[in-house]
């Protein structure tokens, strides 16, 4: 059986933890930054994870 493709557009997003998580960057950073507050902008800095619900897809989007 050949080996599992890893999506492209997936490795570029996503990063997998030594435990096994899955993280992600949070979204609503880029752009109109005007209209969010300054404690909006701060509180989107950092990373995030996938959920648990939302886990088993990705699995098999980054097999390695």
């Amino acid at each position: 059986m050949p080996k599992m493709k890893t999506h492209s557009a997936s490795k570029k997003r996503f990063a997998k933890t030594k435990n096994g998580k899955i993280k992600r960057a949070k979204a609503y950073r880029r752009h109109h930054a005007w209209a969010k507050g300054s404690e909006d902008i701060r509180n989107l800095r950092g990373i995030a994870y996938v959920s648990k619900a939302d886990s088993a897809k990705f699995k098999v989007l980054l097999p390695y």
